[in-house]
């Protein structure tokens, strides 16, 4: 870490840039590791003790830390614990799928206050119920929904930037022909962003999952719904109207060596991995089961017709995913939802080497890590970003808060 002093070091600034510069390497220091003790701030931005003392008066008067419980040690009086005032504001992230919204309210922090499910009513009237689920969720945690500092959305397609309107979005009916965020911040009375939830699951993916050391990669999804988001330089490309990645609506031919009826010269590739027609494509090979995810599931131990079956899926899924492939030449290919866990590596291993027999770059293809509720995680690590930065001033990137290089912490001069 290079330290420098006011007083002429290797940078020069004036008393109060340097303070600013200061606080915002101790709060990202104890929002990153919670509460610290003024020892463990000392270490963790590089400041001497009466420098760290300063700061830490100074901000504790601004309201921005709070002391916690006192730290018993072995040898010596117990030591005072600082950690960021959660109460400065309060975000709000949100899965938004068909019939039902998925609210998860939190702290600055990101300590978890409230998670709340209500069913979402389709038609006209729709913003307005998603709005009775806020109020709700807001209330269970002492708030109203104007009183949230952001509230980030994850839904099915995507949002146009010029107009705010939601494409790709059949399956969210009374959702499509309107200014969505905009309409959103009237019902709730606070700043909005809906993004493509896919796009969401990616965040989620580089911050805490397969891709956090990857730059450039391809997130496909492979539930009740397909989609895509695509990184590139760990930024999320989206398109000039939001439909980056929405390879749902591309044409393929089925490329299964059972014939299920499908248009085999050129179906949408959203029809051929819908959950009815893996149904059908598992029947074909003679599995029969409750369910698309049942199907795969039950492959796994289906001996030969069992592989058979995962091999025609996997020469689906690679169809759809070889145009991206050899346009990006990602580092990597991962993918999620549903049908991505229950097939485990065989399903990925047969997609890999299907991939690696239509296109030259030989990209890996491997399961993601991410929970079942990535899509609402994505949001809330993207409130919480937002919000960061406008209380803070700590700056944002695409997956939210940027690190404070350790370049950028001096030390205060008297």
């Amino acid at each position: 870490m290079l330290v420098a002093r006011e007083s002429g070091g290797a940078r020069d600034g004036s008393p109060r840039l340097l303070r600013e510069i200061n606080d915002r390497a101790a709060i990202e220091a104890m929002l990153g590791r919670g509460a610290l003790t003024r020892a463990e701030l000392e270490a963790a931005i590089g400041l001497s003790k009466p420098a760290t003392v300063s700061l830490l008066a100074r901000l504790e008067k601004a309201g921005m830390v709070r002391r916690g419980e006192l730290r018993g040690g072995n040898r010596g009086p117990a030591a005072q614990m600082w950690s960021v005032n959660g109460d400065l504001a309060h975000v709000a992230g949100v899965s938004l799928v068909p019939g039902e919204v998925d609210v998860v309210i939190a702290d600055i922090t990101g300590e978890v206050r409230v998670e709340h499910r209500g069913a979402l009513p389709s038609g006209g009237d729709a913003p307005e119920g998603f709005a009775a689920v806020m109020v709700e969720a807001a209330g269970r945690a002492g708030l109203r929904t104007d009183q949230l500092a952001k509230v980030v959305v994850g839904a099915q397609g995507g949002v146009d930037p010029a107009t705010g309107h939601l494409g790709f979005a059949p399956h969210l009916p009374g959702w499509e022909g309107f200014d969505v965020p905009g309409r959103l911040r009237e019902v709730l009375g606070t700043d909005v962003v809906v993004d493509n939830d896919v796009n969401l699951v990616a965040l989620v993916e580089m911050t805490t999952g397969r891709a956090r050391d990857v730059r450039d990669f391809v997130l496909v999804w492979l539930g009740d719904g397909l989609g895509a988001a695509v990184v590139i330089d760990r930024v999320l490309h989206r398109g000039a109207t939001g439909g980056a990645g929405e390879i749902d609506w591309i044409r393929v031919p089925d490329r299964a060596r059972r014939d299920t009826g499908v248009d085999r010269s050129g179906a949408r590739l959203g029809q051929l991995l819908s959950y009815r027609s893996i149904n059908k494509l598992a029947r074909a090979h003679g599995i029969r089961a409750r369910n698309a995810v049942a199907a795969v599931r039950a492959a796994r131990t289906g001996g030969a017709a069992g592989q058979a079956f995962l091999a025609d899926l996997a020469r689906r899924v690679a169809t759809g995913v070889a145009g991206v492939v050899s346009v990006l030449d990602p580092e990597l290919v991962l993918l999620t939802a549903e049908i991505a866990q229950v097939g485990g590596p065989e399903l990925t291993d047969l997609v890999t080497a299907e991939l690696h027999r239509l296109v030259v770059p030989r990209t890996p293809v491997e399961p993601a890590q991410c929970t079942d509720d990535a899509v609402r995680a994505g949001a809330l690590q993207v409130a919480l970003g937002l919000a960061r930065e406008q209380v803070f001033g700590l700056p944002v990137t695409a997956v939210g808060v940027r690190s404070v290089p350790h370049d950028e912490q001096v030390e205060e001069g008297p």
